[in-house]
């Protein structure tokens, strides 16, 4: 059947989608780390030059004082991209259950396309 072919492609599309964002997930959760850790060492860079490393101390640097709160927002970013990547992974799970689903069917109508086929020609023959 034509619709089942279409279905099946349809989910292989969805799957492949799925694991492009999961993909694309995964880089920006990366780079947001790779972004924090740099920040972390401009932060002690900076602590060090100054030689305070209290953050409450009234001399302490405007430059890690700015650096600490980029370096906490990516933080906080990273973590909700990472339960976005959870999501995507449930997503991406029933996604492959469904084009397993579909392929099944189309295998099985395959079966029964060629059964008709042979019965046809045992008919004439």
């Amino acid at each position: 059947m034509k619709s089942r072919e279409n279905l099946v492609r349809l989910k292989r599309f969805q799957v492949n989608e799925k694991r492009r964002q999961l993909t694309q997930l995964d880089m920006m959760i990366a780079e947001f780390e790779r972004m924090a850790s740099e920040l972390e060492a401009q932060i002690l860079a900076e602590e060090k030059k100054a030689g305070i490393t209290d953050i409450n101390h009234f001399a302490y640097p405007t430059f890690a004082k700015a650096a600490r709160q980029r370096r906490d927002n990516l933080k906080n970013s990273q973590a909700d991209l990472s339960e976005q990547r959870k999501m995507a992974e449930t997503l991406l799970t029933e996604a492959e259950a469904d084009l397993a689903k579909a392929e099944m069917l189309e295998t099985r109508d395959a079966r029964g396309r060629e059964g008709d086929e042979a019965a046809g020609r045992a008919a004439v023959g």
